[in-house]
């Protein structure tokens, strides 16, 4: 996951539980870093819900689900990340990913800093409701903190191109 930041200017509203950090909090002598433009003709889609509708999901004893990223378009699996309910209301009502950080205790959208910027176009539950699949429009580089499409491009066994990707030679 790349260790993006949340702009202040695009933070929601925060409602998050008392013991979580609020996503607009910066050290006052911090700068904020300008993020990158948004590419043309991209557009933020929110995802039609009722509040009622988020019941439906089985957050685990933390208060997570499991959120797996895929490409809209070839359908790569792109990265797998957190959400609690708020990151979840985040992500339908701005049409942009909202993950929460596990090791920064705080909430997160996908690309406000690197600019690999993540366009919701359909989230779904599994039958369980224990896992959600956000299916996106990835710009950028691609969704993993080292710089690749994917974080899934190691594999055991043979070498074999991650989904989406050109085989070497």
């Amino acid at each position: 996951m790349a260790p993006d930041t949340v702009a202040p200017d695009t933070a929601a509203p925060d409602t998050a539980a008392p013991d979580t950090v609020a996503p607009d909090t910066v050290a006052p002598d911090t700068a904020v870093p300008s993020p990158p433009p948004v590419p043309a003709g991209r557009v933020a889609t929110p995802v039609p819900f009722e509040e009622a509708d988020l019941d439906v999901v089985a957050f685990g004893p933390e208060g997570l689900v499991a959120a797996v990223v895929q490409d809209a378009g070839d359908r790569a699996v792109l990265m797998v990340a957190y959400m609690d309910r708020e990151a979840l209301r985040r992500t339908l009502s701005t049409g942009r990913t909202w993950f929460w950080s596990r090791s920064r205790r705080e909430y997160w959208q996908k690309g406000e800093t690197s600019g690999d910027r993540q366009w919701v176009r359909e989230v779904r539950y599994d039958c369980d409701g224990d896992a959600l699949l956000v299916v996106v429009d990835q710009d950028g580089a691609g969704a993993c903190h080292t710089g690749a499409r994917t974080c899934f491009f190691r594999a055991f066994g043979p070498a074999r191109p991650a989904p989406g990707e050109a085989a070497a030679g």
